[in-house]
């Protein structure tokens, strides 16, 4: 995707407009993508649980 974009990087406050702006298309697509996963079976019988944060880390 980089190369497509012409390695622009989106800032923090753009991406968070684009995932306020577009919430109900992008809970859509995370519908298709769990009905599908379903139909392939790709499933068990436990639950799951998707998390976007991503853990700070200090060296």
């Amino acid at each position: 995707m980089m190369w497509l974009m012409g390695r622009l990087v989106p800032d923090h406050k753009t991406i968070a407009n684009f995932r306020k702006d577009n919430g109900k298309a992008i809970r859509k697509v995370y519908s298709q993508f769990v009905g599908l996963c379903q139909q392939l079976n790709l499933f068990a019988v436990a639950s799951v649980a998707i998390d976007g944060v991503h853990p700070f880390c200090q060296h």
